[in-house]
């Protein structure tokens, strides 16, 4: 793949580049399974000479919440990034699917240089060392906001380039699966708490109204996971943001990705800072019709309304995604920003009034006492 052209970045946008790298210690490249560690000595024995690269120097870059894992190492032409997909676990081809089309709309994401689809091993460029993630400091809002409207530029042109049919579609079955987490993984085996038939009908008809609500916005592709983890600082000054993590991308409605962005799966932000970016992608986004939807192109509180519905639904999945890390793949360090996820349920839960069922079942489960006071005015 050829290398792509980047989003252009209003004068709204100050480009901001990665602070200078620091020296730190690279974690050990361990191989739990003999038999994967000399299927990827074979493949880099194969791709080294092509690539320039430098088996010696091959390091652990990092690892997500899947089974894929990404080692990083030297080349003549600089540092490349190569990913483990065990093929029995992970299938590569989504993500090769989605970067073309990002690449396509204009994304910075990683040139696929090399692909063993059988073995399940991909070279790739290297975005960098340094996330979005890590420059930002929730006390200091004021020098995220550069950063944030950047991403929120890097979404909307993803956003304008969606075509149907070119992604899996989101449906109420798929959203219904993910909800189906929380009681499962988060309820039942993590708090333990067992649900009688009546919690058990409360959570099911709070699922069939937000996954309703959701539904009912406009569809663009959706990268499914679009938070400042996944998007890396600029390597050289006016650059754009890379993207990572992309290949779970869908079809689906068009407040999900502004709904991870500022509701974070890892840092909280002031609701005051919180609007202010996302009326700045509202003014923007309706501006490229993206926004034609009953009266969200004139009116910002409704389409927040359905920001903070698709978030609810999100934050439901992801408690139980956490939880299941945990209990089921020996990852524990998830588990420990649940209590992030439970109050920004209970925050949205609050403020409309068909949700309130949801807030006393959520407060029996975390054994807190029931909030007061509902936001009736806002539906």
């Amino acid at each position: 793949m050829t290398q792509p052209v980047p989003p252009s970045v209003p004068p709204s946008a100050p480009a901001v580049s990665a602070p200078p790298p620091q020296a730190q210690p690279q974690p050990a490249l361990h191989w739990d399974d003999p038999q994967r560690a000399a299927a990827f000595q074979a493949w880099l024995g194969e791709v080294a000479p092509a690539h320039g690269l430098v088996p010696a120097s091959v390091v652990l870059a990092s690892a997500d919440a899947s089974f894929r894992r990404y080692l990083r190492i030297d080349s003549r032409q600089g540092s490349r990034i190569i990913m483990d997909a065990p093929p029995e676990r992970e299938n590569c081809a989504p993500f090769v699917h989605v970067a073309g089309l990002m690449q396509a709309a204009g994304l910075h994401v990683p040139d696929i240089l090399a692909w063993d689809r059988v073995r399940g091993f991909m070279l790739l460029s290297d975005l960098g060392t340094h996330t979005m993630m890590s420059a930002l400091d929730p006390e200091r809002p004021q020098d995220a906001a550069p950063l944030y409207r950047q991403a929120t530029d890097t979404l909307l042109a993803w956003q304008q380039a969606s075509r149907p049919g070119e992604l899996p579609d989101c449906d109420a079955a798929l959203l219904q699966r993910e909800l189906a987490l929380f009681p499962e993984w988060y309820v039942g085996r993590h708090r333990q708490f067992k649900l009688d038939d009546s919690q058990r009908s409360t959570l099911s008809q709070a699922f069939d109204t937000i996954v309703a609500h959701n539904l009912a916005a406009p569809r663009v592709h959706v990268h499914r996971d679009f938070m400042a983890r996944n998007l890396m600082l600029p390597q050289t000054a006016g650059g754009p943001l890379g993207v990572l993590d992309f290949q779970d991308a869908i079809h689906g409605p068009i407040t999900y990705d502004i709904a991870s962005l500022l509701r974070d799966a890892f840092l909280s932000w002031e609701e005051d800072f919180v609007i202010d970016i996302t009326v700045r992608y509202w003014e923007k986004a309706r501006k490229l019709g993206l926004l034609d939807f009953e009266d969200w192109h004139s009116d910002f509180g409704a389409f927040y309304r359905s920001v903070e519905w698709m978030g609810l639904q999100r934050h439901l999945k992801v408690a139980g995604i956490f939880a299941r890390l945990t209990l089921r793949d020996g990852k524990p360090r998830y588990l420990a920003d649940t209590p992030r996820f439970i109050a920004y349920i209970r925050s949205t839960a609050h403020r409309y009034r068909p949700l309130a069922p949801l807030l006393r079942l959520i407060d029996q489960i975390e054994n807190l006492q029931a909030a007061s006071g509902y936001a009736f005015g806002r539906v």
